[in-house]
């Protein structure tokens, strides 16, 4: 999908800038708080133009149903934005529009691509031209005001795009991890929602050895798995010993979903983020795997929205 398709351009003619971010999973299973890759669609759009009036002024929210806040300093854009203007010492007025394609709550990274593409779009706007790499920071501090931590496994693939791993924070080593052009991602997003603080709050603060063992290995094997195109490894690495089995609990029928799509062609199937969505790796019919999801959340009871796409290798970008 073209991310320009999603434009406004009745909006986008009054603005200066305009930038997309991308959907990502966080993860990805077996590699919690350190793996995370983007898709091409969904994703959110800002729309940026310099002001005379000083300070960070978010004119409206389209497509949250007016539940994110407009105040600068407590949405993750805006956030992002003032974080990027006093670390470059830069004083100018900034008014935004910002156009949600994601769902809120659906651990498809919606703070996340909010932020990375206002940050995107800032840094156009201004001529600063900061590297991604110089960008980050600025984005995770946003990630602190949405769910109280300062992670990178969403904010690192929507802007950087394709396969991520957050080796370390202290200090930030965040590596690109090389993937097959052929893997596709399915995200199936039933119709309710999870906040992330909640989802955390119900993970262990420790891990007995033995898992910890097997958890070192899967995010070992799913590294070599992607790097050499091994399909048979990454599916055999697809396993969580940390976060799914709680969170797995909040999610109605997950075992059957994953089911579904494993034996429809799926490489792996899991939960996206904090969820609620879930998501599937493919080789191959990724259309297919996501309508066999979908209808075990129908047999439930539960709508949902279904997306298809190869892995994104770009992320975030202005959108020309």
């Amino acid at each position: 999908m073209n991310p320009a398709s999603g434009i406004n351009p009745e909006i986008r003619e009054k603005y200066e800038v305009t930038a997309f971010a991308p959907a990502t999973v966080a993860n990805v299973v077996c590699g919690f708080d350190v793996f995370g890759f983007a898709v091409h669609a969904p994703g959110d759009t800002v729309y940026m133009r310099k002001s005379s009036k000083p300070g960070i002024h978010i004119l409206a929210i389209h497509g949250d149903g007016g539940r994110l806040p407009l105040e600068a300093d407590k949405n993750t854009a805006g956030v992002a934005v003032n974080s990027f203007l006093q670390q470059t010492g830069i004083n100018t007025g900034i008014e935004m529009e910002i156009q949600k394609g994601l769902p809120l709550g659906s651990g498809m990274g919606s703070s996340a691509a909010s932020s990375v593409a206002a940050l995107v779009a800032i840094n156009a706007l201004t001529g600063k031209n900061l590297t991604k790499v110089e960008l980050l920071p600025f984005a995770m501090e946003a990630e602190r005001v949405a769910c109280g931590s300062a992670h990178a496994d969403n904010v690192a693939p929507a802007l950087f795009g394709g396969f991520i791993l957050v080796r370390g924070y202290s200090p930030l080593d965040v590596v690109e991890i090389p993937f097959p052009d052929y893997l596709h991602g399915v995200l199936v997003h039933p119709d309710f929602e999870l906040k992330t603080r909640d989802a955390r709050n119900l993970l262990r603060q420790s891990v007995p050895l033995y898992d910890a063992v097997r958890q070192w290995g899967n995010t070992a094997g799913m590294v070599a798995g992607l790097m050499k195109g091994d399909d048979g490894l990454i599916a055999r690495s697809m396993v969580d010993y940390v976060a799914e089995p709680v969170r797995s609990l909040l999610i109605p029928c997950y075992s059957q979903v994953k089911a579904a799509a494993l034996a429809h062609g799926a490489i792996g199937c899991g939960i996206s983020g904090s969820g609620p969505t879930m998501f599937a790796i493919c080789r191959q019919d990724p259309s297919l795997v996501g309508k066999a999801m979908q209808q075990v959340f129908s047999d439930t009871g539960l709508s949902s929205s279904v997306y298809c796409s190869k892995l994104n290798p770009v992320g975030a970008t202005v959108i020309q």
